[in-house]
């Protein structure tokens, strides 16, 4: 789950990491009232899930309270398109008033879990700002790490490690470390998967502060910190997501194929999109149902892969597991007469590899039910089948 910049600003700064001073407006009138309050000047920002956000105009100076108004309602509604948006880009619905900061030195800073050691990292590079990727694409040198052991947590050589790779020293060195401190401590006491800070910035005078702020938060843990899943914007979010989400079925993530997956189990889900992508088809979708014996679930699940309209076939793989085949055939038949009757037409092509518990149930169900449903025998097979009818369509 993500939140917006104002959001963490507000987690970390619980944590005792210095944010500065600013809040939303709702109206080109508040934001002139809180950039008064701030002395005058203001920097206006859009909040949305993406980064990028200056260089696609969503982040204005403004030098006076009547220039905050104006940059205000340039900013509120527009059409955001940065390069993590994607073309379509995202509306504007909250707009962030900050006050204006005398930066001598923009830095990076952030944690995040690294899977192959399965600890906690901090990264940090003194060329922090808009263009951190191509640093790190060109320059992979310039982002430093260390790795934190749970048990231990942030120590304060990891601080001084990576304060002097930084150029930080004396004074600084002593708000860098604390900052650091605190960030880690929000990352793992909230059951964090990024905490970033971009830029972590120098002041005129002599301050370090989160000038940006990112959090990502693992969805896993979401139950243990309501107020946390409270700051949720599904606004944000793709809507056949949510309504996944909100149907029970957690692992879906929507891509920008045409073959739409159905599998039982993420190791699987992904052999499947390897295996479609290898056939020269592209996946329209992640979808790892799990163990979900429940035909609604089934049907729910493909109903909301056949609603994209980008979708022209759809790949079911069922393999070993509890997931009880037959009620798997059962989703598949009722959804297929589902899709024929929206869309008063033939459905989309459904291509199905089942193997697994009461197998021979659901190919008698298949069976008997008259429908079209393409049988594959293995998962190479199924891909390529899928990828045919995809073509076909």
């Amino acid at each position: 789950m993500k939140i917006h910049e104002f959001q963490a600003k507000a987690v970390l700064a619980q944590y005792g990491v210095p944010v500065p001073r600013g809040r939303t407006a709702a109206s080109a009138d508040e934001a002139r009232a809180i950039a008064q309050e701030l002395g005058g000047k203001a920097v206006v920002k859009a909040q949305i899930h993406a980064g990028g956000r200056g260089k696609g105009g969503g982040v204005k100076l403004a030098n006076s309270p009547d220039e905050a108004a104006q940059r205000f309602g340039e900013i509120m509604g527009m059409q955001l398109v940065t390069h993590q948006t994607g073309p379509q880009g995202q509306k504007v619905k909250t707009v962030l008033i900050e006050e204006q900061m005398a930066i001598e030195r923009e830095l990076y800073l952030a944690v995040l879990i690294d899977g192959f050691v399965g600890r906690a990292v901090m990264m940090a590079s003194a060329a922090g700002g808009m263009d951190i990727e191509e640093v790190a694409a060109r320059t992979p040198e310039a982002i430093h790490r260390v790795t934190i052991d749970p048990a231990a947590g942030f120590q304060p050589f990891h601080a001084r490690t990576l304060c002097f790779a930084l150029g930080l020293t004396g004074d600084l060195q002593k708000q860098a470390a604390k900052l650091m401190s605190g960030l880690y401590q929000a990352f793992t006491e909230k059951d964090a998967s990024l905490a970033e800070i971009n830029p972590l910035v120098v002041t005129g005078d002599g301050r370090v502060l989160a000038l940006d702020a990112k959090m990502n938060f693992d969805d896993n843990g979401l139950f243990r910190h309501p107020e946390i899943e409270a700051l949720r914007d599904k606004d944000e979010e793709d809507p056949t997501e949510v309504e996944a989400a909100e149907k029970g079925i957690a692992n879906f993530i929507k891509l920008d194929g045409n073959i739409g997956c159905l599998v039982n189990g993420a190791g699987l889900a992904m052999a499947t999109m390897d295996s479609i992508k290898l056939a020269g088809g592209e996946p329209a979708n992640f979808l790892d149902i799990a163990t979900a014996n429940d035909v609604n679930k089934v049907v729910d699940a493909l109903m909301i892969i056949s609603r994209d309209p980008a979708v022209k076939a759809i790949l079911v793989n069922i393999f070993g597991g509890m997931a009880r085949v037959d009620v798997i055939a059962e989703g598949i038949i009722r959804a297929q007469q589902q899709m024929t009757r929206e869309r008063s037409a033939q459905a989309i092509p459904v291509v199905a590899r089942l193997a697994g518990t009461n197998v021979e149930e659901g190919e008698r169900l298949i069976r008997e039910s008259g429908l079209p449903v393409i049988r594959a025998e293995d998962l190479g097979d199924a891909a390529r089948k899928a990828v045919e009818a995809a073509k076909a369509a």
